[in-house]
């Protein structure tokens, strides 16, 4: 098969056939934005190390490249695709570009008079013109038809390398971007304090929990020094609240999971490493690990409202601290995907790896409620 395309290309190369218009096979758009999103990314991680705020600075970074390589993988899936229907179209056509070459050929080495003079005459020779010109016709249309749809697949290649490449540089830089704010979170100082945590109490109030609402309604408990007040209210926002990851809610409030255990609060897949960050200004309540929810992040935006986020693999900040809307609280776990798997899965399977999850519980006054009563989703 690989020879017969061979043999059609060199054909159409030396110009037996007149040129078809070239096909105009661009990448798709959605790849076009993810890379000038990619291109922004990278132009704020330059900037981050001159920024006054350089948390925020590398917090958005981070969250500008986990867009903009999530719709990069879905950009290249697409070229992907458009090159295997090719393949199999130009796969299911063996015999027709077999027989095309051969009348190829033969019409190549037939000698100029064997193809002008027809033996019987004048008359037999305009007939024979006439059928060869028809049949000429008909095979022009098939190598135009073929013609472009090999130049469709040279040009995907070329596409398909680029989008490569940038997924790459950005696969490398956002790790970057996620280590540099880690560093920059540990070293954040200066931030508004409301309280200062009692770690024996803590150690205390942990050890006689057996539930998370137990524990919850006894942070008052381990604080020492409180400034009374509380942050703005935030009701008005109530339903318009971005979720502290980018992922997909996969568990309801109050939704039994494969074990028939029922949580009030939602599930969220995320990506690996992705960073979690507060929905809105709030004060640390707690931070650290908690029961069997790994380590957890309790965030109080205002008085008698708790977010409660759980299954991170880092956190940061410190309990009483103050945290502007935005501000990073920590990261997922998990390995980025490599770039050799995710080319492979582009073909088949699913192109973004949400395999780690965060559990978000939102609880009034004491009592669990609806996280999505908060919080907007992507169906939204």
């Amino acid at each position: 098969m690989m020879y017969l395309r061979q043999s059609l290309c060199v054909l159409i190369w030396l110009g037996f056939m007149p040129l078809a218009a070239m096909a105009q096979v661009t990448m798709p758009q959605a790849a076009r934005d993810a890379a000038d999103q990619l291109k922004v990314a990278s132009a704020m991680l330059a900037a981050a190390d001159q920024s006054q705020d350089r948390v925020k600075a590398l917090t958005n970074t981070v969250t500008a490249y986990e867009s903009g390589l999530s719709v990069m993988r879905d950009g290249l899936r697409a070229i992907t695709l458009q090159q295997q229907q090719l393949h199999q179209q130009l796969d299911g056509q063996d015999v027709d570009i077999s027989r095309l070459v051969g009348v190829l050929h033969s019409i190549n080495k037939a000698p100029d008079a064997a193809l002008i003079v027809h033996p019987e005459g004048a008359l037999d020779t305009a007939r024979s013109g006439m059928m060869v010109t028809d049949v000429l016709g008909s095979i022009q249309g098939e190598v135009s038809d073929l013609r472009q749809r090999l130049i469709q697949l040279n040009r995907l290649a070329d596409i398909h390398d680029q989008a490569t490449e940038i997924l790459e540089n950005g696969l490398r830089d956002a790790q970057r971007a996620r280590t540099e704010l880690a560093r920059a979170a540990a070293d954040r100082q200066n931030l508004p304090r409301r309280f200062v945590e009692d770690p024996i109490k803590t150690a205390i109030l942990i050890a006689a929990s057996e539930t998370l609402d137990t524990f919850a309604s006894g942070l008052s408990e381990i604080v020492v020094g409180e400034v009374s007040g509380s942050l703005p209210d935030i009701t008005d926002r109530k339903g318009s609240l971005r979720l502290p990851v980018q992922g997909r809610v996969i568990r309801n409030f109050n939704q039994a999971d494969a074990a028939g255990v029922v949580r009030p609060g939602v599930i969220i897949a995320t990506e690996p490493q992705a960073v979690v960050t507060t929905p809105s200004a709030a004060t640390i309540r707690y931070r650290g690990p908690l029961l069997d929810f790994g380590l957890v992040t309790i965030l109080e935006p205002q008085a008698g409202i708790l977010f409660v986020v759980a299954g991170l693999q880092s956190v940061f900040g410190d309990t009483g601290e103050v945290l502007p809307a935005g501000s990073p609280i920590g990261l997922m776990g998990g390995n980025s995907q490599s770039l050799d798997k995710m080319i492979v899965e582009t073909g088949s399977g699913p192109v973004t790896d949400l395999s780690e999850t965060l559990y978000l519980e939102v609880r009034q006054d004491k009592v669990p409620i609806d996280p999505l009563t908060w919080f907007r989703t992507q169906k939204d």
